[in-house]
């Protein structure tokens, strides 16, 4: 008897993740990751992987706190993605979040940096992010 593809789907690891889209000054925040994780080395927009107990909003304002130091309000979900990677399937929410008082301190991540709509093509991502970049190329209101 052979094993299927839904038995493959069964035994793939499912990840929700929480991020924060944070403008200021028209532009926006994003992370470098580690080296040694997951897709390590490129950039993401900052956030992290939701405890079983919390919502994908206090998982935000805890991994926000834990990786830059700061503290945000959460703000309305711009966009949700599903994506497969081999290895685990990943479920993304984007929040628009406005800063607190605090400046950014790379704190749980090696690299952080401020970046305009056009700088965005100039960093690597993971593909579970294309469709995000893609709008946020897309659209200037979203910048404002």
């Amino acid at each position: 008897m052979s094993k299927d593809n839904s038995d493959a789907t069964r035994n793939t690891q499912h990840v929700e993740v929480a991020a924060g889209l944070i403008f200021h000054n028209g532009k926006l925040l994003i992370a470098q990751r580690h080296p040694e994780a997951h897709l390590g080395g490129l950039w993401e927009f900052p956030g992290g992987k939701r405890d079983p107990h919390e919502s994908f909003e206090e998982c935000l304002r805890r991994e926000l706190k834990e990786e830059l130091g700061i503290d945000v309000e959460v703000q309305e979900l711009v966009e949700s993605i599903q994506h497969q990677y081999p290895e685990k399937n990943v479920s993304l929410k984007f929040f628009r979040c406005s800063l607190g008082r605090q400046e950014p301190r790379a704190l749980g991540c090696p690299a952080f940096c401020w970046v305009n709509r056009e700088e965005l093509l100039d960093y690597e991502f993971p593909a579970a992010d294309a469709r995000l970049l893609e709008k946020l190329q897309e659209s200037e209101t979203i910048w404002g």
